[in-house]
Order: C-alpha cells, then sequence, then structure tokens
C-alpha cells in the first residue's frame, strides 16, 4: 500500500524511454480494466517503443527517485490546432483575445492554424493516483514549452479519453474544450494558450 502524501517535482526523475524500461512497463498499468483501457493496451504493445523509435512521438517515463518504481508514462508530439469551421475559429478568438498581444493581434485574427505540442498519452500507475502526480507533469511539461524556441509553439494540446474524471482532471489544470463538436466522440480536444500562463 502506498503512503497517500503527495508528489513533489523533487521526488520524480523524468527520463526516454529506453530498453530497460520494457519489464516495468508490461506490469504498468493506470486503469481498472486492462482489456478495456486504451492507454493500458499501448503502454504494454511494442508499439509504443516503435512510436518513439521513428519520431511519431517521444516517450517519457518517470520513476519515483528514492524507489525508481514507474510512476507514470507520457508522450509528447508536434501538433497544430487547425480551424475549419468560422465558428470554432471565433470561438477560439473569443476565449483567448485576452491573451493575445496587442501588437500581434492583427496576425492572429488572420491564422486558421496555430503550432502546438501534444500531449498524446498520459497515464499514472494505479497505486499512485491521486498523489498529484499527473498534476506535477503537466505544470513540468506547460513551463518548458512557454520557455521553448526552438520553433513555433502557442498551444499545449491534449486529447483527452472522454470520460468525466479525464475530462475534469484536464480541466482542473487549466485546459479548455476546444469545439462541442467532440462531446459525443471516445476523445476531448482540449488546450491551452501558452501566452495566458507565461510570466
Amino acid at each position: 500500500m502506498v503512503e497517500r502524501i503527495h508528489f513533489s517535482t523533487s521526488d520524480i526523475s523524468i527520463e526516454r524511454l529506453s530498453e530497460k524500461d520494457k519489464g516495468d512497463l508490461l506490469n504498468f498499468s493506470c486503469g481498472e480494466d486492462d482489456k478495456e483501457n486504451q492507454l493500458n493496451s499501448f503502454f504494454h504493445s511494442d508499439k509504443l517503443f516503435r512510436c518513439n523509435k521513428h519520431h511519431l512521438c517521444s516517450v517519457y517515463v518517470v520513476r519515483q527517485k528514492s524507489t525508481s518504481s514507474l510512476l507514470a508514462v507520457f508522450t509528447l508530439a508536434n501538433d497544430s490546432i487547425g480551424l475549419l469551421s468560422h465558428e470554432d475559429k471565433k470561438d477560439l478568438q473569443e476565449e483567448v483575445c485576452y491573451d493575445v498581444a496587442e501588437d500581434y493581434n492583427e496576425i492572429w485574427n488572420q491564422q486558421t492554424s496555430f503550432p502546438a505540442i501534444n500531449i498524446c498519452h498520459l497515464g499514472v500507475s494505479n497505486q499512485y493516483q491521486s498523489l498529484g502526480i499527473g498534476t506535477i507533469l503537466i505544470q513540468i511539461i506547460l513551463k518548458i514549452f512557454t520557455k521553448y524556441d526552438a520553433s513555433g509553439c502557442q498551444f499545449v494540446t491534449v486529447d483527452s479519453l472522454n470520460n468525466s474524471q479525464t475530462n475534469n482532471f484536464y480541466l482542473k489544470n487549466g485546459f479548455s474544450n476546444l469545439s462541442n463538436s467532440d462531446i459525443k466522440d471516445s476523445t476531448r480536444r482540449m488546450y491551452i494558450q501558452l501566452d495566458s500562463i507565461r510570466e
């Protein structure tokens, strides 16, 4: 039984996926039912390693420093928010207009695509859930990409598994729904505008 204390950034290490992680990943579970849980299926499969190897996404493993226990796994990939409908663009503009710099408004209003980084997958081990690990990882990712300047990046996006627990987790961590058109889909597209959280 895990002691119910919250983790901090100093308690964890984050490293790129390597072959030595295979054994721990086979035992990793972040959902109640392995057969039904899409994240578990992905984390248990060789597909995870192939996607990492061929640069579809970068895979990171999160471990407890003191014990080396596998706490979480997440993946990141380049992304963009493409707005095909006038209604979606209008909604996004209204949602984030206060965070767009005045000298950038003209360009912003002409954009139909916005560069982003996507949190493709994020799973916290069952036994370590509700200890603040997921929130710490979101905060770390946001902090990195508010300072990122190797290429354009205006948003962090996520395709949240469409259930109340996962959606609420991302909403509590500052994400907003991009559209209501996916309200009945298996995932919901969510975002944070990085300018809204830059210091």
